[in-house]
């Protein structure tokens, strides 16, 4: 089951709650999506993301923290784990440790392109990094050769 940490500590207590009568169904919070930016995070400041308005992006309030501080959230209420970008996938493993469910789409082909994936990275990067499984998505089967796009990123898997 998939929960949307933003929408704060109830919503994500409630999903976890409803999840226990479901011994094997697993809850995940996504943190935030791989086409946001720092610039985009900033642009919600508005509605409290992360500050004022007028504050540039910095260490503490950028997407990277952003993602951690839900990851934190979602572990404290029970959540078995996280989707967020390969590139958080390291950050987070040292965050929630190793029994943490780090789920990462974004991820592109080696030398292919992320897409409308703002913050991507590689199979083998992400599992590199810490992910626990990664969403190959539209890569594979929008690729002109979907067999070898797939060979692709076995290969890159082999660590």
């Amino acid at each position: 089951m998939i929960v949307h940490a933003m929408g704060g500590t109830a919503i994500v207590a409630a999903a976890v709650a409803a999840a226990r009568d479901f011994p094997r169904l697993r809850v995940l919070a996504l943190t935030v999506v791989t086409s946001m930016t720092d610039a985009d995070l900033a642009d919600l400041a508005d509605i409290g993301v992360i500050g004022s308005a007028s504050a540039s992006v910095s260490a503490s309030n950028s997407t990277e923290e952003q993602v951690l501080r839900l990851a934190r959230l979602a572990e404290g209420v029970g959540c078995h784990g996280v989707i967020a970008s390969p590139q958080e996938a390291g950050p987070l493993r040292g965050v929630l440790g190793s029994s943490a469910l780090i789920v990462t789409p974004g991820v592109a082909l080696p030398g292919g392109s992320a897409g409308e994936h703002a913050r991507s990275g590689t199979p083998g990067a992400a599992v590199a990094a810490g992910a626990s499984h990664v969403v190959v998505g539209r890569s594979v089967p929008r690729a002109a050769d979907p067999v070898a796009a797939f060979r692709l990123v076995r290969a890159d898997l082999e660590l």
